[in-house]
């Protein structure tokens, strides 16, 4: 019975895996007795990251759930305190149960567009500053989460198609020319999954560049914006200070990146894939019927009305999904229950994951561990903070929840001044500080980002093999550079 039990504990994890959370549960009870709860908090906090680590061979949920069980059962959180960071981030629960599922049937207009893109535009840098450049416009007035969502979207159709081509033998796709599988397997499978994943990593960390410029950016600009009364506009110029210079500097990173090809980015298309890829979109634009180019037209209306209805902020996001869910299918015929409840597949079990993250962050709260470290920077003296609160939020929210640590922080910051310690103007410095460490080094690594976690735990990571330690190392150079440039800004 024990030997079933631990083959089919956690599926097909990696043995060591099992061991650790085994030996890690077993042990965090006495632990907690001897050690405390404040220093079994940041074990768990350890635990959950090395979690996320293993994505691509467990997914976090069922490793994840575990230990967020375990920390329930030990009082380190409570389910009431759960209960409240799951309502304070009903939003983002929204967005990706409704905004997620309404991408998915924009999937043929997306290829559409950007299969053109990919196959037209041969210069492998100019490509990724578009990709860049791109996803950080859409990300200062849309939602980083829901750019992510095109995104992998995007990717994964277009994986898609070379796999639909890879898997065809002798199949006809550019009159005269026949191809076998051989051709798209191996090496040049390889080469495809490198050049799509420094594509998809520019393209999010381009999430974050937009995302930290403006009011709507990122859930925490609204939250520090709303306490410091500043509208779209006022918060563009306060941050301008920091986001330029971070962006032109993120770009610059792209070149270099690309033009060296260190850290896994360079990779180009291959000439025989980009024909086939070519052949074979133009095949499928060749037979297009008259019913699926009305899908086209019904889709950019319904991709123009997202893009309007996020930028006016006309309601909460998740609501803006569902609606142009309902309209894009019911202007296209799909009214099966089955086809829609597929839109749904990618995004709710990272739902129950970011659920259990909540779980985390919850605990995080309540045993106060970011405590130590907001009392430390508010006791160096003043022309110091703004640079301390940028580094402390950045390593903060790269090991925990980018809109929980500008919570605590703004709030902790809010009342030394209402308490007179400061000046109005030096209230700012450190809002702008707070805004920016959140959004900026928290890139290192997929749990400060929710557009990463969300990229790490979908269905093109395991495609492409961008698992937690590469994506890590990907984003390195950004990391550093965004880093020291956000630092000296501030």
């Amino acid at each position: 019975m024990l030997s079933v039990f631990y083959k089919s504990f956690l599926g097909g994890s990696p043995n060591w895996l099992k061991n650790v959370i085994l030996i890690f549960l077993a042990i965090s009870f006495p632990m907690t007795l001897l050690l405390g709860k404040t220093v079994v908090g940041w074990a768990f906090i350890a635990m959950f990251i090395l979690s996320l680590a293993m994505a691509l061979k467990c997914y976090p949920l069922q490793s994840g759930g575990l230990l967020a069980i375990a920390a329930l059962l030990l009082g380190l959180t409570s389910p009431e305190t759960v209960w409240h960071e799951i309502q304070e981030n009903l939003s983002v629960i929204m967005l990706l149960v409704f905004m997620v599922s309404f991408i998915y049937f924009m999937q043929p207009l997306l290829v559409f567009i950007f299969g053109k893109i990919l196959v037209k535009i041969e210069n492998k840098v100019v490509l990724s500053l578009m990709f860049s450049v791109a996803a950080a416009v859409l990300s200062a007035f849309l939602d980083a989460l829901t750019v992510t969502a095109v995104l992998i979207t995007v990717f994964v159709a277009l994986y898609g198609v070379y796999e639909k081509v890879h898997s065809s033998i002798g199949v006809d796709y550019n009159e005269n020319d026949t191809f076998d599988r051989k051709e798209m397997g191996g090496e040049s499978l390889e080469k495809f999954r490198a050049f799509l994943r420094s594509l998809v990593m520019h393209g999010a960390v381009g999430t974050a560049l937009g995302g930290v410029a403006t009011l709507v950016g990122e859930p925490q600009n609204l939250l520090i914006g709303e306490k410091m009364g500043w509208d779209f506009m006022t918060f563009a110029v306060e941050v301008a200070h920091v986001s330029i210079p971070v962006f032109i500097s993120g770009l610059l990173v792209v070149i270099v990146v690309e033009l060296t090809g260190i850290f896994g980015y360079g990779a180009k298309l291959d000439l025989n894939v980009r024909n086939i890829l070519k052949g074979y979109i133009e095949k499928e634009d060749a037979k297009r019927t008259a019913k699926e180019k009305y899908a086209l037209v019904v889709q950019a209306i319904c991709a123009l009305l997202l893009i309007f209805g996020l930028a006016f902020h006309v309601m909460e996001v998740g609501l803006i999904g569902l609606m142009l869910l309902v309209v894009v299918t019911a202007f296209t015929g799909i009214i099966e229950e089955t086809r829609i409840g597929h839109a749904f597949e990618e995004s709710l079990p990272f739902v129950s994951l970011l659920v259990i993250f909540f779980v985390i962050v919850g605990m995080i709260h309540d045993l106060h561990l970011f405590t130590p470290v907001v009392e430390w920077v508010l006791a160096l003296p003043v022309e110091q903070q703004p640079k301390a609160f940028f580094l402390a939020n950045g390593i903060l929210s790269a090991i925990s929840d980018n809109v929980f640590v500008a919570t605590v922080y703004i709030n902790e910051v809010q009342a030394a001044y209402d308490s007179g310690a400061f000046s109005r103007e030096h209230y700012d410095a450190l809002a702008v500080a707070i805004n920016t460490g959140t959004n900026l080094p928290s890139v290192a690594t997929p749990n400060g980002q929710a557009a990463f976690l969300f990229l790490l735990t979908s269905a093109l990571a395991p495609a492409i093999r961008l698992g937690y330690m590469r994506m890590v190392f990907m984003a390195l150079p950004y990391t550093v550079v965004l880093t020291v440039v956000g630092y000296l800004a501030q």
